[in-house]
């Protein structure tokens, strides 16, 4: 602790270069961190829905075509299979076009047993069964709009040519989506007419290990009809709507890890540079008896502070940026993009590798070197 004074002093001994150093490292932490959070929050996501024994199940030719509601009762005597619910896409919007995110209509009867792990109370999903206008919402989109339990709004329709008026009853937590809200699909058939198709078949079974087993009988059951059936794992479906990112997920991890690589060369020769003009006033400590560790360490304190400076802006800086980003983008998928502590950590120790191998052979050598070398040099 008694050179800590002396290593401070030390860095702002040269102001704009310390202050330059740190903005080069924490732009270039802000690429990474930024890029890093993207896949690993997309892998998160798929992470969580594996052990799942959720299936999706919906029409063969593409999610735009609609299946018959009427296989909901046939998928319902399948063995293995405990809840069956049917789901049709709205796609409305708030109040203009840029206030849409993801809400659809569900079946109400059995919503609580299919979605068990979506943080919402039994007295919120008895709510949900008994009115009519009920809806969930989920918490990111509570705090966009500013809504609050009992709120009453209405969704503009877009696919269909009317409006629904709604009663906010619950929000979502834990692994549900932050971004949704549902409600009751009675309440949409009513007003469409009863079309008797559906977007979707949610299949909830009792073993995730008979979940292939599940997923060959429903679609054997409706083959060579006139609306054939594709069911998946809620991991494949999810998955399936990542997979026009993948390319980019790739791209964003190398890209990352490419950035921080020059960084390191630049704070490399940043440091050697320091540590170059600090030949004589280093071998003048030596010689008024401050040992070689201790200056090594030193040195390499000084790196470290800058690296972890320029780690903590540029983190920060990322963290916003995604907040604003997710926002933005809150009716896809990377609408539940954001920095993840352990990225956050991640980019942390990053920083402190980048400040402590930068420094670390320079600062070796200067504080090795021979005495009387290094002041005849100066001299």
């Amino acid at each position: 602790m008694k050179y800590t004074a002396l290593v401070l002093k030390n860095l702002v001994r040269s102001k704009r270069r310390t202050i330059l150093t740190v903005l080069s490292i924490a732009v270039s932490l802000f690429i990474f961190s930024a890029l890093v959070s993207v896949p690993t929050a997309a892998n998160q996501i798929l992470s969580d829905t594996a052990s799942s024994t959720r299936i999706a199940t919906h029409n063969k030719a593409g999610l735009a075509y609609p299946i018959p509601i009427a296989y909901k009762q046939r998928i319902e005597t399948i063995p293995h299979v405990e809840v069956v619910l049917a789901e049709s896409w709205f796609g409305g919007v708030y109040h203009e076009v840029y206030d849409e995110f993801p809400n659809l209509a569900v079946d109400p009867e059995q919503v609580d047993l299919m979605w068990p792990d979506y943080g919402i109370s039994q007295e919120q999903f008895e709510q949900f069964k008994k009115i009519r206008t009920a809806c969930l919402v989920g918490g990111d989109t509570m705090k966009r709009f500013h809504l609050h339990l009992g709120q009453q709004i209405q969704l503009r329709g877009t696919l269909y040519p009317f409006n629904v008026t709604l009663n906010i009853v619950g929000t979502f937590s834990g692994k549900a989506p932050p971004n949704f809200l549902l409600f009751r699909r009675d309440y949409l058939e009513e007003a469409a007419g009863r079309p008797g198709m559906v977007d979707n078949i949610w299949v909830k079974i009792d073993k995730p290990e008979n979940v292939p087993q599940v997923i060959a009988a429903i679609d054997e059951g409706f083959a060579n009809s006139s609306a054939e059936t594709l069911s998946e794992s809620e991991a494949a479906f999810i998955g399936s709507f990542m997979d026009q990112y993948r390319t980019f997920f790739r791209m964003a991890e190398l890209l990352g890890f490419i950035v921080v690589l020059m960084i390191g060369l630049v704070a490399a020769n940043t440091a050697a540079m320091s540590i170059r003009e600090r030949r004589g006033e280093i071998a003048v400590m030596r010689s008024i008896g401050f040992p070689s560790r201790t200056i090594l360490s030193m040195l390499l304190a000084e790196s470290i502070l800058i690296g972890l400076a320029g780690g903590i802006i540029g983190c920060g800086a990322a963290y916003i940026v995604l907040k604003v980003f997710s926002v933005g983008n809150a009716a896809g998928p990377l609408g539940s993009i954001h920095m993840q502590p352990a990225i956050a950590a991640e980019t942390l120790v990053v920083a402190a590798l980048i400040g402590l191998c930068s420094a670390f052979v320079p600062a070796r050598s200067a504080a090795r070197r021979n005495i009387v070398d290094a002041l005849r040099t100066v001299a």
